[in-house]
């Protein structure tokens, strides 16, 4: 899921427009800030590192569902053999295509949904996976792998290209957010993909017990 002529790790100290966010209306969190486009916008690897740490919202009608997020994986096709947008635009990676900020959602084995933030610049198909969430209000069940965090905020298809930026679907900076200690990996259960396997682009709290699986072998920092 996502595109790679910005295949390169984020340079240190490099942070893009980290702080773009804007205050929530009544249904967020008092205090927390509604992430805007200007953060999606920002190059793929830094949006999901920087992810980490921020919370996930959904709102359906009087239920509001949050969780933290504690586990991130990037996708930058389609030079990204492991990226949905490897093989082009289509009718299931169109909004990959689209505008930053906006969700992409499929499914898998025919049972469960993933949730992407689709990323960078407006045509180039970049994409952040959601795999993992510490549960925090109104989760129905565990939410420690991408399938599980689906079902548990009740996630589903019909949420493939809502605006992220929205009153439906959205991710805020909390508050008072922790501090947290960030891991980077290989991404899960894409040996596939050749050399595109050995990418660092998975990102979890290290201190979280809701991560998804243990740190691969190759874990760095």
């Amino acid at each position: 899921m996502g595109r790679a002529t910005q295949g390169g790790l984020p340079r240190d100290g490099e942070t893009g427009d980290m702080n773009a966010a804007r205050p929530n209306g009544p249904d967020g969190a008092p205090g927390s800030c509604r992430l805007d486009q200007a953060f999606y916008r920002q190059r793929t690897l830094t949006v999901a590192r920087a992810l980490i740490g921020l919370h996930l919202v959904h709102r359906a009608g009087s239920e509001r569902r949050f969780g933290r997020i504690v586990e991130t994986e990037a996708y930058l096709g389609p030079a990204d053999r492991a990226a949905h947008s490897a093989r082009g635009r289509t009718a299931r990676t169109a909004v990959m295509f689209g505008p930053p900020g906006h969700a992409y959602v499929y499914l898998i084995y025919g049972m469960w949904h993933c949730l992407n933030v689709v990323t960078g610049d407006e045509g180039v198909p970049h994409a952040v996976l959601l795999r993992a969430l510490e549960p925090l209000a109104g989760l129905q069940g565990r939410a420690s792998g991408p399938g599980l965090l689906c079902r548990a905020m009740g996630i589903d298809r019909r949420h493939n290209g809502l605006d992220l930026c929205g009153d439906t679907l959205w991710i805020e900076r909390p508050a008072t957010p922790r501090a947290v200690r960030i891991g980077r990996s290989t991404r899960i259960g894409i040996d596939y993909a050749g050399e595109w396997a050995a990418r660092p682009w998975r990102f979890f709290d290290r201190d979280s017990v809701f991560v998804s699986g243990r740190p691969p072998r190759a874990l760095i920092r």
